[in-house]
Parts: C-alpha cells; structure tokens; sequence
C-alpha cells in the first residue's frame, strides 16, 4: 500500500522556490523551481514578448531551452531576441526548432541540460496529453512552460485544456498585461506590465 502522509509531515517539507523579487514576485509570487506552466493568450496580446521576458528572467536562475516549434528561427523571432537583448545571456540560452519529443528527452537527459524549457507552442508541439505528461514525470527537476494559442478566451483544442489543470502557474496574457491565474497567484489584482505602450493604447488613455 502506498504511504498517506499525516498535516505535520507536510507542513515540515521544504520547497525550492524562484528566488526572483520585484515584480515577478507581485504578479506570480514564488513558485517552485520545478513548476509546470501554463501561458495563453490571443493572437497580438503580448503574449510572445511575455515569454521572451521571462525566458531572459529565468536564465538568471538556470540554463532555458526555447523549443519554437510555430515561428522557427523567422524574422520576428529575431527581432525579439534583440529588443529584449538575449545575447547577454550568451550561454544560459538556447533554442531549438524541430525536436521531436524524443530528441527533448534525449537532451534533457545530458548533464548540464536546461533546468528550464520553454514548448512555443503546444499545439504546434503536437504532442498528446499522456506523452507530455510522462515528459514532465520524467524530469521532475525541470520546469516545462507551455505556450498555448487561444480561440474565445480558452485554450485551443481538449488537449490543451487538459494541460492547463495539470499546470501549477497558469497565467494569461490580455492587452499586454499578464495575469496569473495558478496556485502561486499572490493577489488576484496584480499583474505583469509587458508593454507599456501597448497598455495605454488598449486601454484608450493616449
């Protein structure tokens, strides 16, 4: 029989969280270093330039795997490299483009692989549900942070959906701003300014 463990063993665990600060910690708190995410949002909402900041966050804390699978190496995806100077994290930063889901377990398996790896984006992934499961199962010491496409303000496609329950940190981009909506939520209010700009021209205040 498996073990049930008592309040007092539980409360005694220690968890490794991101030591982040700022706000990072105002708008997602401080989640495990391990945590599954989950980030959505529509088409032109930030979304991208959310994932590059947090991509360059990240890699103050361990080596990230960018897995673009839906833009490639394109052009655009060039230009946010570059507005968001990722080439100071000579190093801590990497991308790939056309991994299977073995590959990505064949490389997370070598030593020193990225403790972070960011899949841009699940649907173009294509991976089922049980199969992303046992990745993440698999690498429990790794974060995996999917990507999703959006259609009426949910995930696109059952897979996705399904996903995001099994995520910790759940955070959805809406006119620039990103909002955390997982477990790690310090207050339901706060949120992650991406753009500036792009806030106030949402927002009708210029």
């Amino acid at each position: 029989m498996k073990r049930a463990y008592s309040p007092k063993e539980i409360i005694k665990k220690t968890y490794k969280t991101l030591p982040w600060g700022g706000k990072w910690e105002s708008a997602f708190g401080l989640p495990e270093e391990n945590s599954t995410w989950f980030i959505c949002g529509a088409s032109a909402s930030g979304k991208s330039s959310f994932v590059m900041q947090l991509a360059y966050e990240l890699t103050h804390y361990g080596g990230v795997l960018y897995e673009s699978y839906e833009e490639g190496l394109n052009q655009s995806f060039q230009e946010r490299l570059k507005r968001f100077e990722m080439d100071k994290r000579q190093g801590m930063f990497r991308v790939a483009t056309d991994d299977t889901i073995t590959d990505l377990r064949n490389r997370l398996q070598r030593r020193h692989s990225a403790k972070f790896v960011i899949v841009d984006s699940f649907q173009y992934a294509g991976w089922t549900y049980p199969e992303t499961k046992a990745l993440v199962d698999t690498f429990p010491t790794k974060s995996f942070i999917f990507i999703s496409q959006e259609a009426k303000g949910e995930p696109l496609g059952k897979t996705a959906v399904r996903l995001k329950y099994m995520a910790g940190v759940k955070v959805r981009v809406v006119g620039f701003r990103a909002y955390c909506q997982g477990r790690f939520n310090p207050d339901a209010g706060n949120s992650f300014v991406v753009w500036e700009e792009g806030v106030l021209r949402t927002s009708n205040n210029i």
